[in-house]
């Protein structure tokens, strides 16, 4: 291809010499031009090496906790159904977790109609406020539990879900609900629900549950209904269908 071309630049400079030096140092800064373009993207790669090299290391996410055939104590949380029921289905819940509030008002329903009410699951409520995104949410928690001591604890679970952008005063939704207000005050003002708050949220971590609402599929035991053995966990607001598939397969192996 040199060769080529010098055989054309002595052609073109025997037919006109002015011609040739002209074209020639064109086609040289052409040449440079391509160097030049040549550097400045070898410069680029250079600094775009050195920027992903300085990223840190992304950490690798710790593998879900085991759940099948492992043994969970529920304590004496709230539940609902019959307590004998072959299975079991915890719900760990956040009062200002948006995606709580719609699983409550889509999925919840057809939960308890055809699984809670027919004696084949029984529904039990844990609590796993997100206290660094929602600054409410543990107080909302232990709201409930001082509600459950004058028996209206899904009274008030169902009325704070209704009102998350309106939760304090907290004793406003006592009032509504007919309760003895200053009782309920005091019980808050206690703090004496919130450790049984925080044994939920270790559940919650070894049930593998790291973002609300979350769900551990369990086995009842006949002998102790306090204790379960997970089946299966679930993540996430997820529609009626995948909770169906999932405790009809539970419920047709035999819990299994």
């Amino acid at each position: 291809m040199i060769r080529v071309f010098r055989i054309l630049m002595v052609a073109l400079f025997l037919v006109s010499p002015a011609l040739a030096q002209e074209t020639t140092e064109e086609m040289q800064k052409e040449i440079e031009g391509l160097k030049q373009g040549q550097a400045d993207i070898k410069k680029q790669l250079e600094e775009i090496k050195k920027l992903l090299q300085a990223r840190p290391t992304a950490r690798p996410q710790p593998a879900a906790p085991k759940v099948k055939d492992v043994e969970f104590d529920l304590g004496s949380n709230t539940f609902k159904g019959d307590p004998s029921a072959p299975l079991t289905l915890i719900e760990m819940t956040d009062y200002q977790c948006p995606f709580c509030a719609r699983y409550v008002t889509q999925t919840f329903p057809q939960i308890l109609e055809e699984y809670v009410d027919t004696g084949k699951v029984r529904y039990v409520l844990m609590d796993m406020p997100l206290e660094s995104i929602h600054r409410q949410a543990f107080k909302a928690a232990e709201a409930t539990q001082c509600a459950a001591e004058q028996e209206k604890y899904w009274e008030m679970h169902d009325r704070l879900f209704s009102n998350q952008r309106a939760l304090e005063p907290w004793s406003g939704h006592a009032e509504a609900l007919g309760m003895d207000v200053d009782a309920f005050t005091a019980c808050l003002d206690s703090g004496k629900h919130a450790q049984g708050i925080r044994d939920d949220m270790k559940f919650a971590a070894k049930a593998g549950v790291r973002g609300t609402p979350g769900f551990l599929l369990a086995r009842t035991d006949p002998d102790d209904p306090t204790k379960v053995v997970g089946i299966i966990s679930l993540r996430g607001a997820q529609p009626f269908s995948n909770f169906k598939i999932q405790i009809e397969q539970a419920l047709s192996a035999g819990g299994d």
